[in-house]
């Protein structure tokens, strides 16, 4: 047993150093054509680390020459296979811009923007790469309108869109949890603007009117009564939208502390009326 294990161990070595020596000879080669075989066939071996130094050398070599449009797609893909995300997606885009006439220009411009699309955070990261993808995706689908893959670029647009929805809105009500009401009423009515039709439009209404409750109770005097009022406005803009919503309960503690807090005011600076 011990004897088989041996040979097969040897044999794996042999071979294994065969291998090597054999890359080595390629890379050694002065013989371009020869290193242009064996890097496709690298590649759809899917023996993409070897692959990649070959398509790097042959790059220059082919320039401007049919023969160089294929090596540099093959390089664009290589480095997608690798999970060179930004590093593909920059040379899909160039490739894309380049052979703008190519058979492959569709699919890498779909590429550059699939790329960005893998490369883009969660949602409470930053989403600068989900924006890129965004715009490209975009670009894709109002230049190849007709393109079989238009639905699949629009599936990635809807679920891009969604990331950035959450992120914006996370981001806003981040002020409220750190007690800045003010620039979170600010935020949250800008959201709304942005996305009048978000699953998180019901919450987002709610800390509006939260917030209009906390800064007038925490007021200066001279803004007391014009916060208290607004804090009004918002609940009742709450009820009209969501009037059979699980949180209307608290929406009307919230508007009755409103309702008593303001006439407590007004009863103590009756001149506060007058405003």
């Amino acid at each position: 047993m011990k004897q088989t294990f041996f040979y097969f161990f040897m044999v794996l070595s042999f071979l294994s150093q065969w291998g090597c020596s054999e890359y080595n000879r390629i890379m050694k080669s002065p013989n371009p054509e020869l290193k242009y075989k064996k890097a496709i066939e690298y590649y759809e071996d899917e023996e993409y680390l070897k692959s990649l130094p070959l398509f790097v050398e042959l790059l220059p070599l082919y320039k401007g020459t049919e023969k160089g449009q294929k090596i540099y797609y093959y390089f664009a893909y290589n480095n997608y296979k690798l999970g060179n995300l930004i590093t593909a997606a920059y040379h899909f885009r160039k490739y894309a811009s380049t052979f703008s006439m190519s058979d492959q220009a569709q699919d890498a411009m779909f590429m550059s923007a699939y790329c960005n699309y893998l490369d883009s955070p969660n949602s409470s990261l930053d989403q600068t790469p989900s924006l890129l993808a965004l715009e490209e995706f975009q670009l894709f689908v109002n230049t190849y309108p007709e393109s079989n893959l238009v639905d699949s670029a629009n599936t990635i647009v809807d679920r891009l869109n969604q990331k950035i929805e959450n992120k914006s809105f996370e981001n806003s009500r981040q002020y409220f949890t750190i007690r800045k009401f003010k620039s979170a009423i600010v935020a949250m009515e800008n959201f709304l603007v942005d996305y009048p039709a978000s699953r998180y439009k019901e919450e987002a209404k709610i800390i509006v009117l939260k917030s209009y409750y906390e800064l007038a109770t925490n007021s200066i005097f001279e803004k007391k009564k014009e916060r208290y009022d607004k804090g009004i406005e918002a609940y009742y803009d709450f009820i009209d939208n969501f009037a059979g919503s699980v949180k209307i309960n608290e929406a009307e503690v919230i508007y009755a502390k409103l309702v008593k807090e303001r006439e407590e005011f007004l009863s103590e600076n009756p001149d506060q009326n007058e405003l």
